[in-house]
């Protein structure tokens, strides 16, 4: 038993290592702590992929745009989706959208993509998380992000299309600009 919990603990150690020093080495600038009812979510930013992507969720954020604002779309092992003030899923800032920055980055469990309409180039306030791989998403949309810390915290979102009470964020915040 003993040579069983030591080999465990070393196992462990290597799985969970990349993940606890990748969460220690992060850019602040290019952090976003996003506050929920169960916890902290840490997001790297990706804006070697979707450099205005990127530029607008970080002023967006920075002006407590997303603070308050319901997920009003949660499909189970699909997806958690907010950014809208209104709270329908028809809403967004209002800045003017943006075009489309599709990348090679996979649309795996832990992936924020910007939500649009039809048209390639409408993504402007709207985002998802993605519960699990969903790989025909791959070109259509825009990652700009990804969970690095806390994904348990967004399992936890109450789900329905809008969600019968739905979950909110509580405060979302670059990581530079925390106390």
């Amino acid at each position: 038993m003993t040579r069983f919990l030591t080999l465990f603990a070393v196992v462990a150690a290597f799985v969970l290592l990349p993940f606890t020093a990748m969460a220690q080495d992060l850019d602040p600038e290019n952090t976003l702590y996003l506050d929920l009812k169960d916890g902290r979510v840490t997001i790297q930013l990706r804006p070697d992929l979707a450099p205005n992507h990127v530029a607008r969720i970080k002023d967006l954020t920075r002006e407590g745009f997303y603070d308050g604002i319901v997920f009003h779309r949660v499909i189970d092992g699909f997806m958690a989706q907010t950014g809208d003030p209104t709270g329908t899923g028809m809403g967004g800032s209002d800045k003017a959208d943006l075009k489309a920055e599709f990348n090679n980055a996979p649309f795996k469990r832990g992936a924020l993509g910007m939500a649009r309409a039809g048209d390639p180039d409408s993504a402007n306030s709207q985002f998802f998380i993605m519960f699990a791989d969903g790989d025909w998403l791959n070109g259509k949309y825009t990652v700009w992000g990804e969970v690095v810390d806390g994904m348990e915290h967004v399992d936890a979102i109450t789900r329905g299309e809008p969600p019968a009470n739905p979950d909110k964020i509580i405060k979302m915040q670059v990581a530079a600009d925390a106390a």
